[in-house]
């Protein structure tokens, strides 16, 4: 997972120093013994050598919510298989999900459909913003993570996320997945996938709904106007959840 950040962050490095000085104890105890991220800065596994995270290329999805079945939870199912969260304890407040299907309701009519919600992966992440610690941080190519070794779970980024995309790990983590690091007392979120991104695979949950689905997920680089995902927002009246707020999020929908 190389981390080439965007340095949009409000937080400076100094600061950040000092505070990650402070609280180094309790970051190191974050993570199960033997569970670490991709070396910041090293070469991703399945991608060629040299080749890093570009702001060329920024990641993206459309969700066609016409073929978003009801019932359907195909996407959430392959995103909790691959990346290992499927906790099962706890509230439904507690229990950590990557990946959730909402039902919306038209107000004027009643008409209901439904459709799944992930971390947008914002241009200006606020998760980023607010992080003391620098844990929250958006690639040069646009997905946004978190460090999980310098994440130490204040929760400031879940409070800031208008999208209601972070869980927080509030028991021990066990069967981890190498790709995809937990633990208890740190925030995670959707990472689009992206051990499948640096080796030149799709995201689980589009695969997912490609093959036993509807193909409501469309994946690709919007910077790249021949992209199968550019063309489609070129001819759709697609949407941006809370495009209010400027975000500019890289999930956009169709038909909501």
């Amino acid at each position: 997972m190389t981390r080439l950040i965007d340095k949009g962050s409000s937080c400076g490095a100094a600061s950040r120093r000092g505070f990650l000085a402070a609280t180094a104890g309790l970051a190191a105890t974050v993570l199960a013994p033997g569970v670490t991220l991709y070396a910041f800065g090293a070469e991703p596994p399945g991608r060629p050598k040299g080749e890093q995270a570009s702001a060329k290329v920024r990641w993206g999805l459309l969700i066609d919510t016409t073929k978003c079945a009801d019932g359907c939870d195909r996407c959430v199912s392959a995103c909790r298989d691959e990346n290992g969260w499927a906790g099962t304890s706890g509230s439904a407040e507690t229990r950590p999900q990557w990946i959730r299907k909402v039902t919306l309701t038209n107000p004027a009519n009643g008409a209901k459909h439904e459709l799944p919600v992930m971390c947008q992966h914002c241009e200006t992440p606020p998760c980023v913003d607010v992080c003391p610690t620098g844990a929250s941080f958006k690639r040069a190519d646009g997905i946004v993570l978190v460090d999980k070794h310098i994440c130490i779970g204040c929760r400031y980024c879940m409070m800031a996320c208008p999208y209601k995309a972070r869980s927080f790990v509030h028991e021990a983590v066990e069967d981890q997945k190498p790709w995809a690091p937990r633990g208890k007392g740190t925030v995670e979120s959707c990472t689009l996938c992206v051990h499948r991104i640096d080796s030149g695979r799709l995201p689980a949950c589009v695969e997912s709904c490609a093959k036993d689905a509807t193909g409501a997920m469309i994946f690709g680089d919007l910077n790249d106007p021949t992209s199968d995902i550019s063309r489609a927002i070129a001819t759709r009246a697609s949407t941006q959840i809370r495009a209010d707020l400027g975000l500019n999020p890289g999930v956009r929908y169709d038909h909501i």
